[in-house]
């Protein structure tokens, strides 16, 4: 199939949901990069109009990584240009690596603004007219300059191109600056001047598969720990060879995402290794090839919760927390002088400047709090209760809260009363807490038109606990429990509410919320239930409920 014909039966279909435009954006982004060149003028008009048009329904994530795994084989010039002109990050994960000539970086340079400019003037491999043309335009033509990176000992070795990117979702950066704070921290009594040390265990490797799934080509590791695994079916009960979400990509030929890999070898190259792949297609007929992809090790998040490691990420982030309040709290300080006028009268346009941080700042205190009741240890005996309130009460308030959020996702909700009555030994603001972010949580991850369906019951066999069980939506009917606690858990890659934290990390940061009263979070086969201590006494509760098996 020609490009053009391809351009032509995308553009034809309308992406009647999120999933179908993140396939269109990927699949007419990768068709101008590789084949930009060779399309006449009126499909690449329309490929750049459909691509801007889709570009407010995708996410910023998917936009991230669909950049970083063209930009390399990319030598179309206004597709680079439309990614250039995205937000810092999707604009830095193309220019970073973008190769293109040096007359097409010189027509580019125009259609960019400061921010694109400022990281093109951070590479040390562009030809020389376009440094002199950077430099021609000035120091007013680009933003604040990029950071130096700081390279890490485990991956200058893996400086070569990458053929698949590995993407990074928020949870993932949480962790790999914890990561960071924990080997500085090693770092800091140690001598200027140390003792050699061995050379560190392999990170990264890179593959290529042929049409059949058999990888034939291996740089980063021995070539016998790899070469003749299969990526196209499932290994079983440990043996090398991937998991069943790369079997399952294969057959659709679709891109592989952190798909698991067991290696056999050498003490450094065997375990669990996590893998990305691509498919790739011959230019001339489109007949598929293979695989192209990059592995790694686990990242500390990738780890299911309840496993033990070699050291302990909670305090860190704990430590990361405390960094993080003092500025916090003196940009919200300074933006509420501001917006309060208390230094003198201030124009309309900075006060509103000054409540929208206000309002953000607010925001990234409760994700901080959140991360901090997350990673809090969890006390062997649950404190005495404090304070009561009616669940009944609170679970329809969230319901009423959370509206836009059900209408924006195309869900419904129906919580059923069983018994009662439902008084739970739990503070208020607590119990909203955990309610809030366990319903958030799974219409996240629900169908369009699908209902949230649950129950809030007693039961008068159990009269001190009540119940709050919520029916499995499809996208996690069948996944494992210890799946739904990973930290970095979403079904899609995409976090709950404020697309900061993971499905995973909701649910156990509800668990946590729920141990530190009492309480816990159950994961069963078909439902989730939150259990409270209830503070009804017996002889209140219904007699009449029969309790449920998940």
């Amino acid at each position: 199939m020609t490009a053009d014909t391809m351009i032509a039966t995308i553009l034809r279909q309308e992406p009647a949901d999120r999933r179908s435009c993140v396939a269109a954006w990927r699949q007419l982004s990768d068709i101008l990069a590789q084949r930009g060149n060779q399309l006449d003028d009126d499909d690449i008009r329309r490929s750049l109009h459909a691509l801007a048009v889709l570009r407010p329904q995708i996410p910023e994530n998917v936009r991230r990584d669909c950049a970083r795994a063209i930009a390399r084989h990319s030598r179309f010039a206004p597709i680079v240009a439309l990614y250039a002109n995205d937000v810092p990050a999707v604009s830095l994960a193309m220019l970073r690596d973008a190769q293109l000539s040096e007359a097409d970086w010189l027509a580019l340079l125009p259609a960019t603004g400061p921010m694109a400019r400022s990281f093109l003037a951070a590479r040390s491999d562009l030809p020389h007219g376009v440094n002199r043309a950077l430099a021609s335009l000035g120091a007013a033509s680009v933003a604040l300059p990029q950071p130096d990176p700081v390279p890490e000992p485990e991956v200058m070795a893996a400086a070569e191109p990458e053929p698949a990117a590995v993407p990074e979702s928020e949870p993932s950066q949480i962790s790999e600056l914890v990561r960071r704070i924990d080997k500085y921290q090693a770092g800091r009594g140690q001598p200027a001047v140390a003792t050699p040390r061995p050379v560190p265990a392999r990170e990264s490797f890179l593959f290529e598969t042929g049409p059949d799934g058999i990888i034939h080509w291996v740089e980063g590791v021995p070539r016998g720990a790899v070469i003749g695994l299969s990526i196209a079916e499932a290994a079983l009960g440990g043996e090398p060879g991937t998991d069943g979400v790369a079997a399952g990509a294969f057959r659709q030929r679709a891109e592989m995402i952190n798909a698991r890999m067991i290696l056999e070898g050498a003490e450094g190259d065997a375990g669990e290794w996590r893998f990305s792949a691509l498919p790739w297609f011959d230019r001339a007929s489109g007949q598929f090839r293979g695989y192209r992809g990059s592995a790694r090790r686990p990242r500390r998040n990738e780890i299911p919760y309840g496993l033990p490691t070699e050291d302990n990420g909670g305090d860190s982030i704990r430590q990361l927390i405390h960094e993080l309040r003092s500025p916090l709290n003196a940009i919200s300080g300074f933006a509420q002088i501001i917006s309060g006028q208390m230094f003198g009268p201030v124009s309309g346009a900075y006060r509103a400047m000054a409540d929208t941080i206000i309002a953000d700042a607010s925001a990234v205190q409760a994700i901080i709090d959140d991360l901090a009741a997350a990673t809090s240890p969890t006390p062997d005996t649950a404190p005495p209760p404090s304070g009561q309130s009616d669940i009944g009460l609170i679970t329809a308030q969230v319901e009423q809260d959370l509206a836009p959020l059900f209408a924006d996702h195309g869900v419904g909700i129906s919580i059923s009363r069983v018994g009662g009555p439902f008084h739970a030994a739990v503070e208020d603001i607590a119990a909203r807490r955990m309610i809030g972010r366990l319903i958030t949580a799974l219409v996240d991850v629900s169908e369009s038109n699908a209902t949230l369906v649950g129950q809030l019951l007693t039961d008068p066999a159990h009269h001190e606990v009540l119940h709050l069980r919520l029916v499995r939506p499809m996208a996690i009917r069948f996944t494992p429990s210890r799946d739904l606690l990973d930290p970095s858990y979403s079904p899609e890659g995409d976090a709950p509410g404020a697309a900061i934290l993971s499905l995973g990390f909701s649910l156990r940061l509800v668990d946590s919320l729920a141990r530190a009263v009492g309480g816990h979070l159950d994961i069963g086969h078909n439902a989730l239930t939150l259990h409270l201590p209830s503070a009804t006494p017996a002889s209140a509760v219904d007699p009449t409920v029969q309790q449920h098996s998940d």
